[in-house]
């Protein structure tokens, strides 16, 4: 372990103790490398999110050491039920060498904080209440050699310094911005709305997604653009949200906690999605997605999980991008610290952007196609009617969209998406 700096210097800071961040700085720490993970939050904190994990996540969260045990806390699921076109498809993840063959279902308040907690364990520094303002320059080469920062309840300003920074701190990631890296407007955005629901159905083994979402309240049913989910937590409750995609014509016209109520109230009785049953408010985050903000990599910032866009434009998830990600980009940096000149270093982590494109280039543009065409309601409507009466076809759809396939020695489903994310440009 390098002994730190000092109090406000490290080889490398981490804004934001989100899964991408707490990620990066674990696997930074036990590499040995002086790591302040910078929070603007205190633990426990509540995040928007449907709270389900695919197995992808889980594999991350194995490799991170996470007891993951249901005597900890985690429920465990066993598939995706996919609901559409008059139609009910339970499905099983994938039996592969690469991933486990279940999920998990952990409420956001306190999953981040299990993460910053091992990072911290590793011997990454943890500030909680640090908000991140303005990054430090060199005046001379525009790189960013730290942020000035306000600290604790007084909001002490203090300035961090490190040669490396890794901005973590999501969607709006202001210090992406304050270096000059704009989102790209030609990539796909989600919104997602979420509550929380006391439900009998909180015990449910499978992850459950509805490819239709229909408003009853009317004379007449009407078909809503997006997509619904019921998550259960295994506590009494079921997390009941909705996905968007900007592609739709209806994504600024409509309200969204609207859209959700009308959503929950075609439900069956007794399933208790009304609103004398919501435990929580309905919120709401965009979900960035397919490499909306580039490059990865410049002038000594890095960025991971939604600062970078990393969010699957197939399913909306963020969790596993994000943690994959800090792991890359943890990788890159231990090289780079390791290389004996600063020209040497810069070519080290010039290799990061690379990696993420090798990695996901290919599969999000295949999934910026599938965004457009689902955008368009009579696809969408084809696609549920006749696709989902078709098990096989299903099955490879829930490989494709859960990106969960084995790399090498796979089954013919999985060479094929992994031919066509090769082929696919890697934009």
């Amino acid at each position: 372990m390098t002994e730190p700096l000092s109090e406000h210097s490290a080889d490398v800071i981490v804004v934001g103790a989100g899964p991408a961040g707490s990620t990066t700085a674990y696997y930074l720490a036990k590499a040995g490398l002086d790591v302040l993970l910078l929070e603007k939050t205190a633990f426990p904190r509540e995040k928007v999110c449907g709270d389900g994990l695919t197995p992808r996540a889980t594999k991350q969260l194995v490799s991170m050491g996470i007891d993951i045990s249901e005597e900890a806390g985690w429920l465990r699921n066993k598939g995706l039920r996919i609901i559409g076109g008059g139609v009910r498809l339970q499905l099983d993840w994938p039996d592969l060498a690469s991933y486990p063959d279940y999920g998990l279902v952990r409420k956001r308040d306190d999953f981040d904080e299990q993460l910053a907690r091992q990072a911290q364990k590793a011997g990454a520094r943890l500030h909680e209440r640090c908000n991140v303002g303005e990054p430090i320059k060199d005046e001379r080469t525009g790189r960013i050699t730290g942020v000035h920062a306000k600290l604790g309840e007084e909001k002490t300003p203090v300035t961090f310094h490190a040669p490396l920074v890794v901005a973590a701190d999501g969607n709006s990631t202001r210090l992406s911005l304050n270096m000059g890296l704009h989102r790209r407007e030609d990539r796909p955005m989600g919104v997602a709305v979420r509550t929380y629901f006391t439900s009998p159905r909180h015990d449910d083994d499978y992850l459950e997604s509805w490819l239709e979402l229909w408003d009853r309240r009317g004379a007449e049913d009407r078909l809503l653009p997006g997509y619904g989910w019921i998550f259960g937590m295994g506590d009494g409750t079921s997390n009941v949200g909705l996905g968007i995609l900007n592609s739709s014509s209806a994504f600024r016209e409509l309200d969204w906690r609207e859209v959700l109520k009308a959503w929950c109230a075609s439900m069956p009785e007794d399933w208790g999605y009304t609103p004398e049953n919501m435990t929580m408010p309905i919120r709401g985050a965009a979900l960035p997605m397919a490499f909306n903000r580039q490059p990865h990599y410049t002038k000594g910032l890095l960025l991971v999980g939604d600062a970078g866009g990393l969010v699957n434009p197939f399913n909306g998830e963020g969790i596993a991008y994000a943690m994959e990600s800090g792991q890359i980009a943890a990788d890159v940096i231990v090289q780079a610290h390791a290389r004996a000149t600063p020209a040497q270093r810069e070519l080290a982590l010039q290799h990061y952007p690379k990696i993420l494109k090798d990695t996901y280039g290919g599969y999000y543009t295949l999934g910026r196609a599938f965004v457009k065409m689902i955008g368009n309601p009579k696809v969408m409507k084809i696609a549920t009617q006749r696709g989902l009466t078709h098990p096989l076809l299903m099955k490879f759809t829930l490989k494709m969209l859960a990106n969960l396939t084995d790399p090498t020695g796979g089954d013919a489903m999985d060479r094929i998406i992994n031919g066509l994310s090769k082929v696919a440009p890697k934009a």
